[in-house]
This record gives C-alpha cells, sequence and structure tokens, in this order.
C-alpha cells in the first residue's frame, strides 16, 4: 500500500520513528531518516545509517539526513534533499520529543527550552515546511506521536513544562487539520501502554521492559492511519483502540512479557495498575488520606521492617554522598510520617517527623513503598503514574533512587 511513497520521518534512528520506518519499508516506499544521530552514541543503540541500513534490508529506500529539529535550517535542507531524491514528499511523522520528568521549580530553563523546542516548535517547522510538497501528494498524511488533550490536573501537577510540550503537538494536530480539511490528513497517534525503547530503559531501569509493549504496536497502528484516505483527519488515537477497530485480537504478540501487568501511558485516565484502581486528579479512589496523627506501625509490618533495615544500612558514605533528608506520607492500613535523614552525622532513619526540615518529601501508599524499596517498583515509574508524588529538591530525589539499588540486595 506504501510502495513508492515518500515518508519524512524526525527521530527514525531508533525506537518508535525506526519501527514506523521498517513497517512502510517493507512496503517499498521511501524512508528520509530525519534524525540528529550521525555518530554512535556511548548509551543508545543506532545511527541515522544503521537505521538507514535495516530499511534497505526490509525493501525500502533510505535516504539518512542529520536533522536537529531545533535547528530550521537542517529541516529545510532535509526537505529539499528528500523532494531531489524521491520527487515529493507522502508522509510526515512528527516522532522526535524530549522529555523531562521534573517540577516547575526543578526544571532547568535549558529543560524547558529543549522540550519546548523539539516538541513543539521542532512539530510545527517540520509540518511547515513538509506541507507545500505534501499539498501536491495524492494521499498526504501528517502524523504526530502526540496524545489526546486531557485537563485533568494530575497530569500537569508533576512535569508542567513537559506536559505543555506534547500537549503543543497536539495542538498542532487540533489546528491543521482544519486548516488544511480536504488537502492533508492531520492525526494524533499515542500508545494505550508504555513502550519497551531505549527512552524507556533511561526512565525505569532494568527489569522496565517487563510492563512495555514492543514498537511493533505503534508501527501497526501507524501503518492502519497512513493507508486510510486524507478525509481520515483530525484523530486522536490510541494504538489499541484502533486495532481492535481493526480486528485484532491477540495483544499477547505485542508484549515484551505475555501474561505481565501493563504500565499505561501518560495522559491516559485508565486503570493505575490495569485493574480495579482508578485514578482521580493524582489520588488512586481506594487510597486513604494520609494521617500524620496516627500511632507508628506495628513492629512486625513491612513499613516498619523495611526502615529497621535502612536504619541498619546507613553508613557515613551513604550521608556523605546524599546529603539529604527525605520524609515520607504515606497512606492506607501503615499510614503516617516517616524520614529517612541522610545529612546529619551518621544518619537516621524511622518513624515520626525527621529531626531537621526535609529537602523532599514524598506522598505514596504504604504497599507501594515497600514495593518501591524492595525494587519491585521503580521510583521513576512510580512518579510516571501517579503512584508517587514529590514535593522538594527532584536531584536529592534522584540521588535517593541510586542508594535504593544499592540496598536492594539487604532488603
Amino acid at each position: 500500500k506504501l510502495a513508492g511513497c515518500t515518508l519524512f520521518i524526525t527521530g527514525a534512528s531508533r525506537g518508535i520513528g525506526k519501527a514506523i520506518a521498517l513497517k512502510a519499508a517493507k512496503d517499498g516506499a521511501n524512508i528520509v531518516i530525519a534524525a540528529k544521530t550521525a555518530e554512535p552514541h556511548p548509551t543508545l543503540p543506532g545511527t541515522i545509517y544503521t537505521a538507514a541500513a535495516e530499511i534497505e534490508a526490509a525493501g525500502g529506500k533510505a535516504l539518512p539526513c542529520i536533522v536537529n529539529v531545533r535547528e530550521e535550517q537542517q529541516i529545510i535542507n532535509a526537505v529539499e534533499k528528500a523532494v531531489k531524491t524521491f520527487g515529493g514528499i507522502d508522509i510526515l511523522v512528527n516522532n522526535a520529543s524530549a522529555i523531562s520528568l521534573t517540577g516547575t521549580l526543578e526544571t532547568e530553563t535549558k529543560k524547558v527550552n529543549l522540550m519546548m523546542d523539539v516538541n513543539v516548535r521542532g512539530t510545527y517547522l517540520t509540518s511547515k515546511t513538509c506541507l507545500p510538497h505534501l499539498r501536491k501528494s495524492r494521499n498526504p498524511h501528517i502524523l504526530n506521536l502526540s496524545p489526546p488533550m486531557n485537563m485533568n490536573p494530575m497530569w500537569f501537577k508533576n512535569h508542567c513544562a513537559y506536559t505543555i510540550s506534547k500537549y503543543g503537538m497536539s495542538m498542532c494536530v487540533l489546528g491543521m487539520a482544519e486548516e488544511f480539511r480536504g488537502e492533508v490528513a492531520v492525526n494524533a497517534l499515542w500508545p494505550k501502554t508504555a513502550i519497551h525503547t531505549a527512552a524507556m530503559d533511561m526512565l525505569g531501569g532494568s527489569g522496565i521492559e517487563k510492563q512495555c509493549r514492543k514498537t511493533d504496536i505503534l508501527a501497526d497502528a501507524a501503518y492502519c492511519i497512513l493507508t486510510k484516505p486524507k478525509s481520515f483527519t483530525g484523530n486522536f488515537i490510541i494504538d489499541e483502540v484502533l486495532l481492535r477497530e481493526e480486528g485484532v485480537k491477540d495483544f499477547d504478540v505485542y508484549a515484551i512479557a505475555p501474561g505481565h501487568p501493563l504500565m499505561p501511558d501518560f495522559f491516559l485516565d485508565v486503570e493505575s495498575d490495569m485493574t480495579t484502581t482508578k485514578q482521580e486528579y493524582g489520588r488512586p479512589q481506594h487510597e486513604a488520606k494520609v494521617n500524620t496523627e496516627s500511632g507508628p506501625a506495628k513492629p512486625s509490618s513491612p513499613v516498619a521492617e523495611t526502615f529497621r533495615v535502612i536504619q541498619g544500612a546507613m553508613s557515613e558514605e551513604y550521608v556523605k554522598t546524599t546529603q539529604g533528608v527525605f520524609q515520607f506520607e504515606l497512606s492506607g492500613e501503615e499510614g503516617g510520617t516517616w524520614y529517612i535523614d541522610l545529612k546529619t552525622k551518621g544518619g537516621s532513619a524511622g518513624f515520626g517527623k525527621p529531626p531537621v526540615t526535609a529537602d523532599v518529601v514524598m506522598s505514596m501508599s504504604s504497599a507501594d513503598f515497600v514495593k518501591m524499596f524492595t525494587g519491585k517498583l521503580k521510583p521513576t515509574l512510580a512518579f510516571m503514574s501517579g503512584k508517587l508524588r514529590i514535593k522538594g529538591n527532584m536531584t536529592l530525589a534522584i540521588k535517593l533512587e541510586k542508594m535504593l539499588t544499592q540496598l536492594n540486595s539487604k532488603l
């Protein structure tokens, strides 16, 4: 269906962008790999040239172009080269994206600029540059990898800048779909669950892949959208919903670990653990409010036992390298206020408020707290899914995560 079509895909050197490229390449499509990785990255796999080799091997034609979407001239040069090489552009996939899951006071200005430049401005400028060529195509499409706009405040409060930037991409869909109705189809695609990519490995650490699906599910969903007529426009599509409508029944084929619970993606008000817990504005409905007046948990309780082990593992080295005080507001059966002091000489941990003012206050259920400290729940993922709420110094929160990794064997 896409034989002979030219796709311009940003961020196509790896992950979701490359998966969409390979799916189209099997039809014999031409793929413009517009990404910035020309030299091998120390930790991330793939370059525009390795992606080009995979695309050619899959049956497509590839044109690798060094494009940082923050640089308008690089976008213009790549589009001109694509038109010169393949005679036009039929499809644009705005996949390139930057992420920083930090609160307003913890987000450095350079990170704000990066997310706004890549996600909003990059999407807008790439669309603008491709549109004159897309309008000449028989069945042109723009597809943005961005979410349906959900005004639930819980999706703003923990990472306001990131949310604004992703919704900016979605606003491009809203506006351009109407502006070019009848000429160019403009749609958004978003995954229902977390997708296993190098970026997700960085966010969640080892073991996260079991809670994810393969990039194949987005590639298949994108293919469905891009082969529809241009009258199919202005839609915010969730991968699984579309594929179910297309007749797909077996979704285990997309799972990294079939049968393992999947983590829902951002911006979708779905059940937080894919079972019975619905989230309402950041607090799961079953979760009791924090009771800081309650007595200490029973000595044999998992929370108390966890703090006993933490206290026993205290060392001058942890105190010296961390220099932070952490307060935990736990809800549920073993609720209450607990602390870890890694600033005062020798360090301490236990029930009640810390001896000095906390640098970081973390709120979560006692059950999730135990999971987090025993390595069954990554702090980053707990934060992403709304199970963990953080106030204060985000850098120190990340330091605590490193300490947890070392403590896990003892817990």
